[in-house]
């Protein structure tokens, strides 16, 4: 039995999509049909039902798709028995939110090129709304966002929190004593992007406060943000990691105002079945680490 219409199988099986699975494995919906083809006829059931609706497994596929992940399981525990890290060759695609751009991922990416020199990175930066598709849909390996994944073939774990602050340019009219939340909320805010997990928590804190309609300014670039307080255009809602050097100058001004939106969440999310992405979620933990400990608790805290 071809391993290889195994694992396509596999795919079809979790994608429901003929053509998805043609995009994950980088070959055509043609190719795709045929290897599922000659699979039925080796086992002599009929392994997908289509119609309008898309692709489902039929009863005997059901019993196949179980037996058919325990040998694929035990196909990648093998290679990893017999593979040294240096040696692995092949391609991982992660996606990552501005926020880990902007903190900690050029450490990982040196982690991840002196652990696997031969293996090639493809970086995917977008909101986490659309990385989360991305994840689901199987056009990503891995990602680090804010939000936990519940979903059969995807696993989530928190690394770690980022708290958050109300961030001002120091010589701008938003640099000044604010009595709360109300009063904060009559300034133009500027923070992530719309129906982005930060924004939704601002917009929260903000209605919990009596503000039922602030004036949220959405913006899906951490640059962009920076640029906009840097330049006096408002207050920013974001964690002060992102801005540390400006603070360290002395450009933006954290305001003390003791309620601030909930800390900003970093996940890592990863479909399961893919070969040693656990081993780079592992490589995120470390690096994560020593990462906290260069900038301290202030702008960083670890997940138990």
């Amino acid at each position: 039995m071809n391993l290889k219409f195994l694992e396509t199988f596999v795919w079809v099986a979790r994608l429901k999509s003929f053509r998805l699975t043609a995009d994950k494995l980088f070959t055509t919906q043609a190719s795709i049909s045929s290897r599922i083809a000659v699979l039925e006829g080796e086992l002599g059931v009929k392994l997908f039902l289509r119609d309008s609706r898309g692709v489902s497994l039929t009863p005997e596929g059901l019993k196949v798709l179980d037996y058919a992940e325990q040998m694929m399981d035990t196909m990648q525990a093998l290679r990893q028995s017999i593979e040294t890290r240096s040696s692995k060759v092949g391609r991982v695609r992660i996606g990552v939110m501005d926020t880990v751009i902007h903190t900690w991922l050029s450490p990982l990416v040196a982690q991840m090129t002196e652990h696997y020199p031969l293996v090639e990175i493809e970086l995917v930066a977008d909101t986490s709304l659309n990385l989360c598709d991305q994840l689901q849909k199987g056009f990503l390996d891995l990602i680090l966002q804010t939000d936990l994944l519940r979903q059969e073939s995807v696993r989530s774990l928190e690394l770690a929190s980022h708290p958050m602050g109300w961030i001002a340019a120091t010589h701008s009219i938003y640099n000044r004593e604010y009595s709360g939340v109300a009063d904060l909320a009559r300034e133009r805010i500027i923070t992530y992007s719309k129906n982005s997990h930060p924004h939704q928590e601002v917009l929260a804190l903000m209605q919990a406060n009596g503000v039922m309609t602030p004036r949220l300014n959405c913006v899906n670039s951490v640059s962009a943000i920076t640029r906009l307080l840097r330049d006096g255009f408002g207050i920013g809602a974001l964690p002060p990691v992102l801005v540390a050097e400006e603070l360290a100058r002395g450009d933006l001004t954290l305001l003390a105002i003791d309620q601030r939106p909930p800390d900003l969440q970093v996940v890592v999310s990863w479909r399961t079945g893919v070969e040693w992405v656990e081993e780079i979620v592992a490589l995120c933990q470390q690096v994560l680490t020593g990462y906290a400990r260069e900038v301290g608790e202030d702008y960083i805290i670890l997940a138990d």
